[in-house]
């Protein structure tokens, strides 16, 4: 059995700079993923693609050091693409043959028997729901099916990591969605580690547990979810009974006239700033002054959207 990384990591990139000629697409990267939903979150062009070719070996570092299961790569590429998922942002079909023959023999490639292969291969294309297509020429498939039909293939060999670029790329909402499920689903039900490398911040957040941000080449910010989305101090949310009082003074007024910095956000929620040294009790002292009462009181948490903006601009 072949051991993972130091520290448990399925997954570790240590100093790891990419160059084209000239061009440096990667610079001196680090992250490691040992289990869970990692994403993958930049612009377009901020090296995600390449990062995910350097670790399936496709592309080689110019310095540092890239270990998938604890193998070098790309020298021992091979061995590692065995126990690997790779779903690539284009397409990947073979058009004049049907959807089950294509699999069939992608898991012969992957070292199965014909049998073996082709029964895996119906498993798969019911898992991800286009299973009573399984016939049908490639050329005929939709391009939402045609995306279901990528995942299918890279699972088809049981792989313990799965590599996602643009996975939801061309989907209508409905389609992104039902997709993005069945990404969440590979990891939870076939105990899949998974990263997913999109520019679509929902996709990621629907997606992630953990999210690293990658611009021009350079990790930016990594952290999970609740890390980057912390509490903001002395940020709270505030939704009143009344937005006025009888008068038809508004309550955001009221709380600017006392010193406290307000935004308004959605159906009627107010996003509050305490001036330094002031405690929350004196929002629930100026709404009864106002004559409402508070309904909702919570921490304020950063967004993902302020979080990876933030992230952009320190960059």
């Amino acid at each position: 059995m072949t051991q993972q990384a130091a520290g448990g990591d399925i997954l570790r990139l240590q100093d790891v700079t990419v160059r084209y000629g000239a061009f440096e697409a990667l610079s001196r990267v680090s992250f490691g993923v040992s289990e869970g939903r990692v994403g993958l979150l930049g612009p377009n062009g901020a090296g995600k693609s390449t990062l995910i070719r350097t670790i399936l070996g496709f592309n080689r570092a110019a310095r540092g050091a890239v270990r998938v299961f604890g193998l070098p790569m790309p020298q021992k590429a091979l061995e590692a693409r065995r126990r690997l998922g790779y779903v690539p942002e284009r397409e990947a079909a073979a058009h004049t043959v049907s959807g089950v023959s294509f699999l069939t023999y992608m898991g012969q490639i992957a070292g199965m028997s014909r049998v073996d292969a082709m029964e895996r291969g119906h498993e798969a294309l019911n898992f991800v729901g286009i299973g009573d297509q399984r016939y049908r020429r490639m050329e005929t498939y939709s391009t939402g099916m045609l995306q279901r039909f990528k995942l299918a293939q890279a699972l088809i060999h049981d792989p313990k990591l799965l590599l996602l670029d643009e996975p939801s790329n061309g989907l209508d909402p409905e389609g992104r969605m039902e997709m993005l499920e069945l990404i969440r689903d590979v990891a939870r039900l076939r105990n899949v580690s998974v990263l997913l490398s999109s520019h679509l911040l929902p996709d990621v957040q629907h997606v992630c547990e953990r999210i690293v941000i990658l611009n021009k080449g350079r990790i930016v910010q990594d952290g999970s979810v609740d890390e980057l989305t912390a509490p903001r101090e002395r940020q709270y949310e505030v939704r009143t009974r009344d937005h006025a009082d009888a008068a038809g003074v508004p309550f955001q007024e009221t709380l600017e006239s006392a010193g406290f910095a307000c935004r308004a956000e959605r159906d009627g929620l107010l996003r509050v700033t305490l001036p330094e040294g002031e405690s929350p009790q004196r929002l629930f002292a100026l709404a009864s002054e106002h004559g409402t009462q508070i309904r909702h009181f919570a921490p304020a948490r950063t967004s993902l959207a302020e979080a990876f903006l933030q992230a952009m601009g320190a960059s």
